[in-house]
């Protein structure tokens, strides 16, 4: 991680945010430079502790799921020793490739109207699809953007997850992680599409290296370019050796025995297919959101949690209060039968398009799971300082069972992700092989 390089006194800084034309000024003799990322105060003074004693004077900020653990409204409960610090807020530029594709291609857009109700798009190349949703279709314009939103094309590295359920056990699991981005590509030096990318836009693979019994089990997901082909998920069973093409409607079928639904499992928690989703903007408001940690030793020490449900001490990060569209999202009435949620409701961060926060009710309208997953900002290699990798750590709570799940994208030695070229040598392995990691084929070489 970058740490703090300097304190400078500027009178105004004029930011770019998200690069795309949209200019917010920041003016004040506190401004100061974090590793090279322009910082401001925030509506909240750096420094505020936010605690279990005076919780409800801030409440304005705290996503509807974190208030009701603080208050003890559900299974999982803040101890009594809670608190958030609150730092700056910080403001990230998107690498250039990726703003100068969306200013070249974004107005090439469209949207479809199915038959069924579904949306799609045409004209989509790189960059992000909506640069400035508005109008009527606006809060499904920001769902598209939080898929499409920059990653690196290649990231790879160990993820480490806790289990526990309501009497106190815990187990661990530790698991390889290779997401490839093949197609729509932006990223320095690459092509907008892979020579081998054979019709995918993008790949998520997620193999168990420990404990023993469930070792080499993997996930394997394939999202196409092709927007009428369904999501593909195949699942390895070293039982078997051999994998099983998952139906294509088990997107609620749990993530290798996590917490985590199939359409859980990505940047800003949401997985799904966005053409079978609605999704409507029913609030904008500040939120604290958890960008810039102290290290990745820190997230892999859990004693640096609060427990028994693993909300992060400020030993971490400070947490920063940062504007969010408050986004409800649904299956389309079609397509709405049989799924899981009744809705889910996101907070997005309107600088980043990525959702920290995530609140998933069940078929009859109960809250079922919080999860709170954080975003880190990374330096990517040619593209610089930004919050949009997908380098993550945070809980999912089932709200209802009292079981969670702990992830974090590191082990425990605190080594995280590693992204594009990097990949290929992390600790002795070459994941940047997509042959390997990214087709379906590739599965049978899990036990060679």
């Amino acid at each position: 991680m970058r740490r703090l390089t300097g304190i400078g006194t500027v009178l105004v800084v004029t930011l770019l945010c998200l690069g795309l034309g949209i200019a917010q000024a920041a003016a004040g003799s506190n401004e100061f430079s974090y590793a090279g990322v322009s910082t401001s105060p925030g509506p909240v003074p750096p420094g505020t502790i936010i605690n279990m004693q005076n919780w409800q004077q801030y409440r304005q900020y705290l996503p509807y799921g974190l208030q009701q653990t603080i208050a003890g409204k559900y299974y999982w409960k803040m101890p009594a020793d809670f608190q958030i610090e609150i730092g700056p807020t910080h403001h990230f530029q998107l690498p250039k490739e990726f703003v100068s594709d969306t200013e070249k291609y974004s107005n090439q857009v469209k949207i479809v109207n199915l038959p069924n109700g579904a949306r799609t798009i045409t004209g989509y190349v790189a960059g992000l699809p909506f640069p400035n949703p508005s109008g009527p279709d606006k809060g499904w314009k920001i769902l598209v953007d939080m898929w499409y939103v920059y990653v690196p094309h290649l990231l790879c590295g160990y993820d480490t997850f806790y289990l526990k359920d309501r009497f106190g056990n815990m187990q661990s699991e530790k698991a390889i992680q290779i997401y490839r981005k093949l197609s729509h590509v932006s990223d320095f030096g690459q092509p907008v599409t892979d020579p081998q990318a054979s019709g995918i836009y993008y790949s998520e693979y997620v193999m168990l290296t420990a404990p023993e019994q469930v070792k080499y089990t993997a996930n394997l997901t394939l999202y196409y370019t092709d927007l009428s082909k369904p999501i593909d998920t195949f699942l390895f069973i070293p039982s078997l050796r051999r994998s099983l093409r998952l139906s294509a409607a088990a997107r609620c079928s749990p993530i290798i025995g996590t917490d985590f639904a199939q359409d859980d499992a990505n940047k800003s928690n949401f997985n799904g297919d966005w053409r079978i989703f609605d999704a409507k903007v029913i609030g904008e408001q500040q939120t604290i959101q958890l960008m810039t940690i102290s290290s990745w030793k820190n997230v892999g020490n859990l004693n640096n949690y609060f427990q028994p449900l693993f909300f992060p001490k400020p030993t971490i990060g400070k947490f920063e209060i940062r504007p969010t569209w408050k986004l409800d999202v649904r299956r389309i009435p079609s397509r709405a039968k049989g799924y899981c949620y009744a809705k889910s409701i996101f907070y997005v961060d309107k600088e980043t398009y990525v959702s920290q926060t995530k609140e998933a009710y069940d078929a009859t309208g109960k809250l079922w799971k919080l999860a709170a997953e954080f975003y880190i900002a990374r330096d990517v290699p040619h593209e610089g300082y930004t919050d949009s990798t997908d380098n993550w750590f945070g809980p999912i709570w089932d709200m209802q069972s009292g079981h969670l799940t702990m992830g974090m994208s590191t082990d425990p030695e605190g080594d995280p992700w590693k992204f594009n070229q990097d990949c290929g040598n992390y600790q002795g392995q070459n994941f940047d092989d997509i042959g390997r990691y990214s087709l379906a084929s590739g599965l049978s070489q899990i036990l060679r």
